[in-house]
């Protein structure tokens, strides 16, 4: 696989604030990451404001596992996590429509290839406080596991300013994160809204 010099961003966002705002219009490639909880009117109001302030900055965005709620919000593509096996419709694929896919291990990468996933997340990378020790991959297991993979690799998973630098090592496109936002500028591979793979 070619190694990308710039990075696409894969944020998961729980919600808006002048802070995020703030760092999201620095930045380029970035791609939001939404789980719409029709159940909770919090959560769902939150999620609908959100929605609507990306389409006025026209910032493209996923919403998780739901084909019906891509088409009702108008979402630019779909996010399958690990455990979705579901098969996607074929008009659906006829379209400008992401498939990006989340996978542990070879064997979840297999059903996201099948699902015509074309960016699969890979995690966890780095060590962080969602998974065990022994379940966190590091960059040599991380580059085995992918390493003869067609689709775009996104890193997830514990980055932060002490680890970013080691993505250097691997052949990822992209990266996914949550609370690495807040230290936007700070890492030395981050130059004009951009980081950088080599």
């Amino acid at each position: 696989m070619k190694k990308n010099k710039y990075l696409k961003y894969y944020f998961f966002c729980d919600e808006i604030n002048n802070e995020i705002i703030n760092k999201i219009h620095k930045m380029k490639n970035i791609v939001f990451v939404l789980n719409i909880n029709d159940k909770n009117t919090n959560d769902l109001n939150n999620k609908i404001s959100i929605v609507q302030f990306l389409r006025r900055k026209k910032i493209q965005f996923l919403l998780y596992n739901n084909f019906q709620k891509c088409i009702k919000y108008q979402a630019n593509g779909v996010f399958l996590d690990s455990k979705n096996k579901s098969i996607l419709r074929p008009m659906l694929l006829k379209k400008k429509f992401s498939v990006i896919g989340a996978a542990h291990n070879q064997l979840e990468y297999i059903y996201k290839s099948k699902q015509s996933c074309q960016e699969v997340m890979l995690s966890p990378i780095f060590e962080n406080s969602k998974y065990s020790p022994n379940k966190i991959l590091n960059i040599i297991k991380f580059n085995n596991i992918s390493n003869h993979w067609k689709e775009k690799i996104i890193a997830l998973g514990g980055l932060n300013l002490k680890n970013i630098n080691k993505i250097q090592m691997t052949k990822i496109g992209g990266i996914g994160f949550k609370r690495f936002l807040r230290d936007l500028g700070k890492s030395p591979i981050y130059k004009n809204g951009r980081f950088s793979s080599n």
